[in-house]
């Protein structure tokens, strides 16, 4: 059941979105002698219809707000539907996470999707859990980024792969966009059941092999995984563009399938020749090895 509690991270989650916003984003007029970075409190007291004592407490971990205040505040913050539902899961508004029983049906949903991840012979699959750990994946994803069967466990998550993985982020280009994307989505989804024990380890991992990135697991952006195009340089094969794109299963909404997709004839015979080259793994022991930037 869901139920609303004090919160020391939804009040820093308010307060980092407040210092984003500027007057004129909410039709408000900077004075001269602002020195405060982004709005005031009594601006977003004022903007969502509550007391100026009130909203300093609930950025302070002090008292709890219903899901009907809660929503005026975000509104006032001009939080996207992403960042409005990480507010209310950091209330305590949210399912509880279930448990290993209630939660037996990984399997039985991997068994059922895996033919429709294969099926898909020059594109790059693979089906995620709520924890964005790997449930399957198809030949053309082992080719591209390495075979997730050889790395640990705790470790083949995709947050895990997109930083620690040595090989991924040398063959895609750009690689910082696309990871943040996917921490936002990820601490969306899975990061405010913060009490759950495979949320915890996730970031205890990603903290431990890529300690440079220690900012990224700090930060309070949240965002839906955007579609998006990728480009990947696999030694000898020349740049591949793919077009990434992700759905729920119907039988699991939490659960995420994504897609890439390549984007020209020419890139899609170059995944072919790619998948027809011998498997190699995914090195679990490989750091990150550079700062993001």
């Amino acid at each position: 059941m869901s139920t609303p509690l004090p919160s020391a991270k939804l009040g820093a989650f308010l307060r980092a979105h407040r210092e984003l916003l500027k007057p004129a984003d909410v039709g408000l007029v900077a004075t001269a002698r602002r020195r405060t970075p982004g709005l005031r409190r009594e601006e977003v007291a004022s903007l969502s219809g509550v007391g100026l004592a009130w909203y300093t407490w609930l950025e302070q971990g002090r008292v709890t707000a219903s899901r009907q205040v809660l929503g005026a505040v975000t509104r006032a913050l001009r939080l996207d539907a992403a960042g409005q539902r990480h507010a209310m899961r950091l209330a305590g508004y949210h399912d509880p996470a279930l448990s290993a029983d209630e939660d037996g049906g990984s399997g039985e949903l991997a068994a059922a999707v895996q033919p429709v991840l294969d099926s898909w012979t020059a594109s790059p699959a693979v089906l995620l859990d709520r924890y964005f750990d790997l449930l399957g994946w198809n030949a053309a994803w082992g080719a591209l980024w390495g075979s997730p069967e050889t790395v640990p466990a705790d470790r083949r998550n995709l947050m895990w792969l997109m930083v620690a993985d040595r090989r991924l982020r040398t063959v895609l280009r750009d690689w910082e966009p696309l990871a943040m994307n996917v921490f936002q989505h990820f601490r969306a989804q899975a990061g405010p059941a913060l009490e759950d024990p495979r949320t915890d380890e996730v970031y205890r991992r990603l903290d431990e092999d890529a300690p440079e990135l220690r900012h990224w697991w700090g930060c309070h952006s949240v965002a839906e995984l955007t579609a998006r195009t990728v480009v990947v340089e696999p030694a000898g094969i020349g740049g591949i563009e793919l077009s990434l794109s992700s759905f729920h299963p119907v039988d699991d909404p939490s659960a995420l399938v994504l897609l890439f997709t390549p984007a020209s004839a020419t890139d899609r015979a170059r995944m072919g020749a790619l998948t027809e080259r011998p498997l190699r793994s995914v090195d679990p022991g490989a750091g990150a090895g550079r700062q993001a930037g």
